[in-house]
């Protein structure tokens, strides 16, 4: 596959070839544990599934080709390539981090890895400069969201690639909400880029698994013994249905940010409606920078209630029937959520409500189905 071919070429041929032995189109499952040497040491490239696996090993050179990356690695889930990442580091390092942060990443910095010796620093990104004054001696690593989990925020991942380059440090940014096909960080100078392969790449909600890229050679040889030497990997059935989602990757991901558009809009004009967080909107604080580092502006949506009322923010998202509550996001089918008792309820009140996560904010995963059946559904749920 040519590095310059197009995201819709790559998405769907990167890392793929006809199976050698039947001539088959799509990878087939290698559902196996081992691999026969004809000698000892002597093999195909493959000696055991923990290490490395065909299905997966297709996998990872597609998502590495759409992340315009030299290496990549698969894991079982988002959160075990966020636990890889912070294998790279020692106790005694400290990492600097968004205040606006899924509640998993927050839950497992806090609690596992600030009992290991690591210090975690929560800051408000908007300035770069502001952040520099967290910067010592001890401190490692940089890691962003972008666009954050709940609140939309977009940071500029340039400016914190020249922050991290002057200060010798690793930029690390979780990706899941905009995809490769709207944000590639490591062509704007980010050291590894993070996904949550169950959002958008699988994009079916039927796949657990997370994804690490980077072109440092030295970084990608690290991971690549983490990857080995925990274990977290992907078994080949899941590899292979996220390798037939990311086909077509670039089809829904176009679908997700004209309904995402639609439904921000709908809702902005809704008098029960208080503040809407999506970064398409020219207001948007950081609207000039998601222009510049995004080809769209997505399908995620937050929004709270002119009420800022809880019991009603719960009679809202329960009487809808298009979307769905559940946790997740990214999936062909439209999903809502109430971040400050699911995705958000590890972090604590005090500290949720200083970024924005208030009892009455709602998270919408808009997804692909007829825009119309959506704002109608809206359009009931506020009714009632």
């Amino acid at each position: 596959m040519k590095k310059d071919a197009k995201f819709a070429t790559k998405a769907i041929h990167a890392g793929v070839e006809p199976d050698p032995a039947t001539g088959a189109i799509m990878t087939p499952v290698y559902q196996t544990t081992t691999y026969a040497q004809p000698r000892p040491g002597v093999h195909k490239g493959y000696e055991y599934s923990r290490t490395q696996n065909p299905t997966r090993h297709a996998l990872e050179k597609n998502l590495t080709s759409l992340e315009n990356a030299e290496q990549g690695f698969a894991f079982s889930s988002g959160m075990a390539a966020v636990d890889a990442c912070l294998k790279l580091l020692k106790p005694g390092n400290e990492v600097i981090s968004t205040n606006d942060l899924y509640g998993g990443s927050y839950r497992l910095f806090t609690t596992t890895y600030a009992d290991f010796g690591l210090k975690f620093h929560f800051a408000n990104m908007d300035s770069p400069k502001s952040v520099e004054a967290l910067i010592n001696d001890q401190t490692k690593m940089i890691w962003l969201e972008t666009p954050t989990n709940p609140l939309m925020s977009v940071i500029d991942i340039l400016a914190y690639a020249d922050l991290a380059r002057k200060h010798d440090l690793m930029l690390v940014v979780d990706n899941t909400f905009a995809s490769p096909y709207l944000q590639t960080p490591l062509d704007l100078g980010a050291t590894i880029v993070m996904h949550s392969i169950t959002k958008y790449i699988a994009g079916h909600s039927d796949v657990v698994m997370g994804f690490l890229a980077t072109n440092d050679k030295d970084v990608g040889e690290r991971l690549k013994f983490i990857q080995k030497s925990s274990g977290a990997v992907p078994g080949p059935q899941d590899c292979f249905l996220a390798l037939r989602g990311v086909k077509t990757l670039h089809l829904r991901m176009e679908r997700h940010c004209e309904n995402g558009a639609e439904v921000a809009h709908w809702l902005r004009k809704h008098p029960k409606v208080g503040k809407v967080y999506w970064p398409g909107f020219e207001d948007h604080p950081n609207h000039e920078v998601a222009k510049n580092q995004m080809s769209g502006f997505g399908g995620m949506i937050s929004f709270t209630l002119a009420s800022d009322s809880l019991e009603e923010a719960f009679d809202i998202v329960s009487r809808l029937e298009v979307f769905t509550i559940a946790e997740s996001l990214g999936g062909v089918e439209s999903l809502v959520g109430h971040p400050a008792s699911m995705t958000h309820a590890s972090i604590p009140k005090e500290e949720r409500e200083k970024t924005g996560v208030t009892d009455s904010l709602i998270r919408l995963s808009v997804g692909i189905e007829h825009i119309s059946d959506l704002i109608d559904d809206l359009e009931k749920a506020f009714a009632n």
